[in-house]
């Protein structure tokens, strides 16, 4: 008897899930993607960065911070969470950790003295997740499902903000706001998942204790998707063709290497003879800040 009203050979669309570190290492690097997610056992990488150890402190500091009671939220204790956080990892000696140990517990200080840390926020560290559909809005079937981990989720009034903590050698600006396609991500995610409106994201830059803010749109928002969506279609076929070659050289084509100064400072270096060409290698503390 004929089958009326299914199509048995049409097979469903296969969701990518996709986060702004994968996203960013792919766009960044292919190589790099392949042998962070896709290589197993993982290939020998660096030791630990300085600049990593400082700003997980910072993260973790503030995160500890904001899990305490209002009247507990003082300059004080924010600096000494900073102690209690404390990595030497990375530095060249403990010196110098000692010195951007002192640093960061002025740059967090600092931030509680200049910064409403009364409310209590939605999201701390919070994972978020949401199916999507980048061109025909929130209710068609969806292409892809965005998640990652904002360092904070505010709520203001009746909307939600995302909060991400800086701690680079520059003081990012609103336009490094509006053109992160990880706080995009992060608005769109939280929103869904919290069920409110979330259009504003925001840079705290503690080094600085300045504060780059953008006002997303639907459209701006939307643009963000669809370019993640193809960078999502990208790492999908690269990964197929992989797989379908059953190539094992991390030389493959599907992910070839985009050498740049970067390589000086990627964890993969030790197992990348192209980055290895490419720039020399940096010591774990050159991107501290001077």
């Amino acid at each position: 008897m004929e089958q009326i009203g299914f199509e048995f050979d049409v097979q469903p669309r296969r969701l990518s899930k996709v986060s702004p570190a994968r996203l960013a290492t792919f766009d960044d690097c292919p190589r790099r993607y392949r042998l962070a997610y896709l290589e197993r056992p993982t290939p020998q990488r660096t030791g630990p960065w300085a600049h990593s150890t400082l700003g997980a402190v910072v993260h973790n500091a503030l995160r500890a911070l904001f899990d305490l009671p209002v009247r507990k939220r003082t300059p004080q204790r924010a600096a000494a969470l900073v102690t209690t956080h404390w990595k030497d990892a990375g530095f060249a000696d403990a010196a110098q950790a000692a010195i951007y140990r002192e640093r960061a517990q002025g740059w967090v200080s600092d931030y509680v003295e200049s910064n409403d840390v009364e409310m209590d926020p939605v999201g701390l560290e919070r994972w978020v997740s949401a199916p999507v559909n980048p061109e025909t809005g929130e209710h068609a079937n969806p292409t892809m499902i965005i998640e990652g981990r904002a360092d904070r989720i505010d709520q203001r009034g009746r909307e939600l903000v995302i909060v991400d903590y800086k701690t680079g050698k520059r003081a990012p600006d609103e336009h490094e706001a509006r053109a992160s396609q990880a706080l995009a991500m992060y608005a769109v995610a939280a929103a869904r998942t919290l069920r409110l409106p979330c259009h504003r994201v925001e840079l705290h830059h503690l080094p600085s204790g300045t504060v780059a803010a953008a006002e997303h749109t639907a459209d701006s928002l939307r643009r963000q998707l669809v370019r993640a969506e193809e960078t999502a279609e990208d790492v999908r076929i690269a990964t197929d063709t992989l797989e379908a070659s059953g190539e094992q050289d991390a030389a493959d084509p599907a992910f070839p290497p985009r050498p740049s100064r970067r390589c000086s400072w990627c964890d993969f270096r030790p197992s990348c003879p192209a980055g290895q060409q490419a720039a020399p290698a940096a010591k774990s503390w050159d991107l501290l800040a001077p």
